[in-house]
């Protein structure tokens, strides 16, 4: 029979492993923490009873993955009224609403027809076009008109596609906000094409998040992996290449290169040496007495909530990540699911982009940030944990 070894317990890792086990492949996959899932995984990291996401919290991606759909296994999404909200100065949001006619409403007269343009086209045929940009960089285009009509804006900065699609300080704003997760600088080619997705993605499935947290997911997905006869191993650390005929390492190239060594091909070995990491986040989980407490109240509609004001703003924060005003990604999941905290206590977390490396705290802006939209939210607090980590999501996941 046909041996393979998984190095690593994310989602991409344990997706993978499913494919080999249920194609009669004798899989394990070793994962070297305690706990599976990698940045797709839960804990109490503050106080007991407070279920916080390590790293991937919201799922606009995952709950549109054709592989997730395909399997049998039973993903508990919630999804919000609203997937995204962004506040600005006035006390009004901003809200990335399901129907693209609701998110118009949101928006200046001026923006509404070249919204609708923008969008509905990527919306009525997105169960195409994420196999599309899910599937191997290099393939053949299943639906080439679909791919390219996106590519035209997607490899834009984002920037430009703000200022030449939208006249209004409210589209520009939240498309500026999408953009960011992009952890490019909006003034990037490419960097709309996050953007664009995580609007359509929006628009057609949602931002759900998911019932206690993204632990369910990797333990369902684990759960299913067990079942077709595959084999997980935690706290064992992979330090050289395992004896088995196949092995897929979800891991970064500077920890494939301590465990591969000599064996891998000297081209190839090069080209991981010379891989340059992006930024990373400076990542708080809270513990909290009460909901956050929005000037604009709309905010509590949505599990995602973009702090950073307007496009200006944003591309300035941006450029190299040092602004004392950055750009806030925060997430509140326990207004929509009471099993992430005691009862009339809530949950959320909030990160900015750092550059590589930094050691910088990042604690007071970030705060202040939410302040600025929030205020009173620091009396809200009952504790906090800090995290400094390389940026990473999982691939299906905010």
């Amino acid at each position: 029979m046909t041996t393979a070894t998984i190095i690593g317990s994310g989602p991409n890792g344990l997706s993978a492993a499913i494919v080999l086990a249920s194609a009669g492949v004798s899989t394990t996959v070793i994962e070297r923490n305690p706990q599976i899932g990698g940045a797709c995984s839960t804990a109490e990291i503050t106080l007991p009873g407070y279920r916080h996401d390590l790293g991937s919290s919201v799922y606009p991606i995952g709950i549109a993955s054709p592989f997730f759909r395909s399997l049998p296994i039973d993903i508990p999404w919630i999804q919000p009224s609203a997937p995204c909200a962004h506040p600005l100065d006035d006390g009004t949001a901003v809200l990335l609403e399901r129907s693209i006619e609701d998110t118009v409403a949101n928006l200046e007269s001026s923006d509404r027809s070249n919204y609708r343009s923008l969008l509905k086209p990527l919306v009525d045929r997105f169960p195409e076009l994420v196999p599309e940009l899910l599937g191997p960089i290099q393939h053949v285009p299943q639906h080439p008109l679909l791919l390219a009509r996106f590519g035209l804006s997607a490899l834009l900065p984002a920037a430009s596609l703000a200022r030449s699609r939208f006249s209004g300080v409210r589209a520009r704003a939240l498309f500026a906000g999408l953009a960011a997760h992009s952890v490019l600088s909006l003034e990037s080619p490419g960097s709309a094409a996050t953007g664009l997705v995580l609007m359509a993605a929006g628009h057609f499935s949602g931002w759900p998040i998911i019932r206690a947290g993204a632990q369910t997911l990797t333990d369902a997905l684990a759960r299913h992996l067990e079942s077709l006869g595959g084999c997980i191993e935690t706290s064992g650390e992979v330090t050289q290449l395992p004896d088995t005929d196949l092995i897929l390492a979800d891991v970064t190239p500077r920890q494939l290169l301590r465990i591969a060594g000599s064996a891998l091909p000297s081209t190839y070995r090069r080209q991981l040496e010379r891989f340059q990491y992006g930024a990373g986040t400076f990542k708080i989980d809270y513990a909290l007495n009460s909901p956050i407490p929005w000037k604009a109240k709309e905010c509590s509609r949505a599990a995602t909530v973009h702090l950073g004001g307007t496009l200006e703003e944003i591309i300035a924060s941006e450029r190299q990540f040092t602004s004392d005003a950055p750009f806030i990604l925060l997430v509140q999941p326990s207004l929509f699911d009471s099993s992430r905290a005691p009862a009339g206590h809530h949950t959320a977390w909030a990160y900015c982009h750092v550059p590589n490396g930094s050691g910088r705290d990042r604690e007071a802006v970030i705060e202040a940030q939410i302040e600025r939209f929030a205020p009173g939210f620091r009396d809200c607090i009952v504790t906090r944990s800090l995290s400094l980590r390389p940026h990473s999501s999982g691939g299906i996941g905010i």
